[in-house]
């Protein structure tokens, strides 16, 4: 079978059974009372379902199956143990994922929940070994120390950014989408036919997912969507030969709103795992923007770094881009928390 048909019947897999199953997952959410009330953070109108994310967890299951089914071949003799990390992984996150929706469970109980999901990763050879060194072109390789605490680091890192960039219909999702459609072109670039087919796997049950997640939204993800959906975009970006660079950039404004969110709490002597409303989109909504406008701009600026990620191969223009755009975003919620205050 020809690559791009395959491609396509993975892709077309997980976005025609995510439009068909998640009105169906919404029902659920309503009969079991994992629902979303107007209050707090969240300013939605009406009680929303929560289990949206399995509209994307089961879809994405399923594309994975008819991927393995298709026996795309591979040079990578590791690639089927990695694969199994992933599953697995995606498989205990979604788990909490609805564990939190239905009991609503502590940070310290996340937190641990997301180590072991690292764990997964790392056990399943799915971890960070060794960087390019953007200033001398030179390959950096890790101790095992280090090679643990920076996957856990990143494991966990991109499960809470996922998590607390779920604040308005469609943002995380089509984020997710925009990073998935460039991890899935660069594994094509590169010749990775058979790991290609797993962010595009993704990308399908998230775009199948959207119309009804956007705004006004008819079902939330919720952590069970959220979770799932960090794990699987981390542990991605590992497998994609570890193109953290690429990630950081199509996701460099959300990565760079937690670690000012983290940062602002503890100068104000607050829990870091407290939510509130001061992420950088709510900032915007609050300021009047509608949100369908801040979702789109949030879109936009994710497809052109993840272009510039895709067309420029200087490391260190991808590096003085990253820290820009993270300058930048600094310097706007600065802004805005002193306009607040």
């Amino acid at each position: 079978m020809r690559t791009e048909l395959a491609y396509l019947l993975v892709f077309a897999t997980a976005a025609l059974s995510a439009l068909v199953l998640t009105p169906l997952t919404a029902r659920l959410g309503h009969r079991w009372g994992m629902t979303s009330s107007p209050g707090g953070r969240r300013r939605h109108q009406g009680t929303v379902s929560r289990t949206g994310g399995m509209g994307i967890f089961f879809p994405f299951l399923l594309a994975l199956a008819v991927g393995l089914a298709l026996q795309i071949p591979t040079a990578d003799p590791k690639e089927p143990r990695r694969l199994l990390g992933l599953v697995l992984g995606s498989i205990w996150m979604f788990g909490i994922g609805l564990a939190d929706d239905r009991w609503d469970l502590s940070p310290r109980l996340q937190l641990l929940a997301q180590l072991v999901a690292g764990g997964i990763a790392i056990a399943t050879l799915i971890f960070i070994e060794r960087v390019n060194n953007p200033l001398t072109n030179q390959v950096v390789v890790f101790p095992m120390v280090v090679v643990v605490v920076v996957t856990l680091f990143w494991i966990a890192g991109m499960i809470n950014t996922v998590n607390w960039l779920d604040g308005l219909d469609g943002l995380a999702a089509g984020v997710a989408a925009i990073l998935c459609g460039v991890l899935a072109v660069h594994m094509h670039r590169v010749g990775q036919p058979s790991v290609a087919i797993l962010p595009l796997a993704l990308l399908g049950a998230t775009l199948g997912f959207l119309p009804y997640n956007f705004h006004p939204a008819r079902v939330f993800m919720g952590s069970n969507g959220a979770f799932f959906l960090g794990y699987a975009l981390g542990c991605l970006g590992i497998m994609a030969g570890a193109r953290v660079a690429t990630v950081l950039l199509v996701m460099g404004i959300p990565i760079a709103d937690v670690a000012w969110q983290i940062v602002d709490r503890v100068r104000h002597r607050r829990p870091p795992t407290q939510g509130d409303r001061g992420h950088l989109h709510f900032r915007l909504l609050d300021l009047g923007v509608p949100q369908p406008v801040i979702v789109l701009a949030y879109w936009a600026f994710c497809g052109v770094f993840g272009l510039l990620a895709l067309s420029v191969s200087s490391r260190l223009y991808k590096l003085l881009a990253l820290l820009a755009l993270g300058g930048a975003v600094a310097a706007v919620l600065a802004l805005l928390a002193r306009r607040s205050r």
